[in-house]
């Protein structure tokens, strides 16, 4: 029996892998549909992936590679149990910039052809290798590219330790292949364990069982029970040190940063108590953070076991861990029950969204809730802006085809599908939606889903033929129709009217110095801070630095928003810490905006090229991505 099925079966969900619309035989003289072919039922097609995982499909990996700083390069074997569903001759992996050596098949190592196919700017190359129909493991040698895309090597003077190189992975949306060759779909999960050699003085650790002390052999080796989707495949490999926050809970980070991960993140327990008190019992066994160096594209990467989180919120005051409640959400909606393609990112990121305010109000209120809830939607409101209200992006349900993957992380599917959510818990009230979810969460554990076998789970368990009530719910305006429906309810925070008050003191001229900001949480000053006109003197600018020291804040959320007002108004000031910041911070929602601002004159766009050219080694493909095409 394959460790895939294995697993489902110790958890008791061998017998629910089927969807509602799909049925097994229980008759004892009929022949039952195996576990395996139960989940290949649920595989939707995907435009992202070259693998054609009806026919043959990967279920679980042995990994076993070598990690060279001086090459920038990782070497080894990727060993897969298969099953060969068509008993055909041909099994698919997806590749960017691999180089393929060798392929063996069985456990004696017959060696067998294989062939790479037409590459793609996006999808990189086939690999086929020839099977035959009673193989069952596959052993591939190959070796990555020194710019392979998720791969981020960092010289020691990029870390914070400044001794050490660093090396960590980015595999979302579609760049596992570029580390793996792997059949890079959302929509097909493998346990997985793994060998990894790295030099004696740094410690390896994966989105697995992990060590949590460095050896003397530089030999580490990892197990991945549950099954995963590809893009959660991790590594990161640095001088790490961890610190123990609770039974379950735990941080790995640079000695340098350690204690200040340790006190920011110290609520982590308390999070996970209130997210298991919503949606059932956490699966996963561990849940520890890797606080990684600046260069991270994104707030956090929630691979299971060990989440992946930018040093921007350390913000010295927890007030920035709403990052960590959504990450730890990740670990149901998304790591648990999974969208099978890009399409349906909704269903992973809005759920999440929806879910971590709900930590959130758990823990600190509904008023905390509330401010996240107004932010979100300003930023709902700038993303329709950005994209047009009418444009198709604006859905949830996306068609990303011949596009990368990532065009679709915007705020349509984290914040649009939170909203969407929400408007379903004013609908139905939120003692049936939470008993909703926790059903949909238990039923669809460790499968994948799609748009449309959502919402006949939406209507099959909630909706129940109710007209009245489908048409509160609106699926149509909401999932399929672009920008927002005309109905929508707009979220208000108290706290935030206390602040919108001091900013209209301050618009009609009282200092900035005497304004009440003494309680003022983060969420409160960006708010204040979004509200600052759009011109602004130089007088103006002046009083609310001198004021709040805005310019030299620790916090990034606050320090962002702020470099947009300077720049759009030449407030040359803070020019040198906003160099520092972008040549420091590689976090792509913080740099896109700034650099966009910047580009936005002549004057500006000059800047912009000249940090550019000094921070771009510091940033992730991720990143420099959309900004290489954004500078040009």
């Amino acid at each position: 029996m394959k460790p895939y099925q294995q697993y489902l079966l110790g958890l008791g969900l061998a017998g629910s892998l089927c969807l509602p619309a799909c049925t097994t035989q229980t008759n004892t003289n009929t022949e039952t549909m195996t576990t395996a072919q139960q989940a290949q039922n649920q595989i939707s097609e995907d435009v992202h992936s070259y693998a054609e995982p009806t026919k043959a499909v990967a279920r679980h990996l042995d990994l076993d590679i070598a990690v060279n700083f001086d090459t920038k390069t990782l070497s080894g074997t990727a060993s897969y149990d298969i099953e060969n569903l068509a008993k055909g001759n041909e099994i698919i992996f997806d590749t960017r910039g691999l180089q393929i050596e060798k392929v063996y098949l069985g456990d004696k190592q017959e060696e067998t052809t294989f062939r790479l196919g037409e590459s793609d700017k996006y999808l990189g190359q086939p690999l086929h290798i020839t099977i035959k129909p009673e193989t069952k493991r596959v052993t591939i040698v190959y070796k990555t590219s020194p710019d392979a895309a998720a791969l981020q090597w960092l010289n020691p003077q990029q870390t914070a330790g400044k001794k050490h190189p660093f090396l960590f992975t980015q595999s979302q949306a579609i760049l596992a292949r570029t580390w793996i060759p792997i059949q890079d779909s959302p929509g097909i999960r493998i346990t997985y364990s793994a060998k990894v050699q790295v030099p004696k003085e740094l410690l390896a650790v994966m989105s697995a069982e992990n060590p949590i002390e460095k050896n003397a052999t530089g030999n580490y080796s990892f197990e991945m029970k549950q099954p995963i989707p590809s893009y959660l495949m991790a590594l990161s490999v640095g001088d790490l040190v961890f610190s123990k926050v609770g039974a379950q809970t735990g941080i790995y980070a640079e000695p340098a940063t350690i204690k200040a991960a340790a006190y920011e993140f110290a609520e982590m327990d308390k999070m996970l108590v209130a997210a298991e008190k919503l949606y059932g019992k956490y699966r996963w066994d561990r849940y520890d953070l890797l606080v990684l160096p600046p260069s991270f594209p994104f707030g956090g990467m929630e691979n299971p076991r060990l989440t992946f989180v930018t040093p921007t919120v350390l913000a010295k005051d927890r007030s920035l861990t709403s990052l960590i409640a959504h990450e730890l959400a990740h670990s149901w909606s998304g790591n648990l029950v999974t969208n099978a393609t890009w399409d349906d990112f909704w269903l992973n990121e809005g759920f999440t969204v929806y879910f971590e305010r709900r930590i959130m109000e758990e823990l600190y209120g509904k008023s905390y809730a509330d401010m996240l809830n107004v932010l979100g939607y300003q930023d709902l409101q700038n993303t329709l802006k950005e994209l047009g209200e009418t444009s198709e992006d604006t859905r949830l349900k996306l068609d990303l085809e011949g596009r990368d993957p990532d065009e679709g992380l915007t705020d349509i599917a984290y914040e649009k599908g939170n909203f969407f959510l929400q408007n379903i818990e004013q609908a139905v009230g939120r003692q049936k939606f939470d008993a909703f979810l926790n059903k949909y969460f238990n039923t669809f554990a460790f499968q994948t889903t799609n748009t449309d076998k959502f919402l006949e789970f939406l209507r099959t368990e909630l909706i129940k033929g109710d007209e009245a009530l489908a048409e509160k719910i609106n699926i149509e305006g909401w999932v399929f129709s672009p920008g927002l429906p005309q109905d929508h309810v707009v979220p208000t925070s108290e706290r935030f009217t206390k602040v919108e008050e001091s900013y209209q003191a301050w618009k009609n001229g009282k200092p900035a110095a005497q304004l009440n900001t003494k309680d003022w949480s983060s969420h409160e000053w960006l708010h204040f801070i979004r509200m600052l006109p759009e011109q602004m003197s130089q007088q103006q600018l002046q009083d609310l630095d001198k004021a709040f020291n805005l310019t030299n804040s620790g916090n990034s959320e606050v320090l962002a928003a702020w470099f947009i007002h300077t720049i759009r108004n030449n407030y040359t000031t803070a020019d040198k810490a906003l160099e520092t910041f972008l040549t420091n911070v590689g976090r792509r929602k913080f740099l896109v905006p700034i650099y966009k601002a910047l580009a936005a004159t002549p004057e500006g766009k000059k800047k912009a090229l000249a940090i550019y050219a000094k921070a771009r080694p510091n940033y992730h493909a991720v990143s420099t991505v959309t900004l290489d095409e954004m500078l040009k």
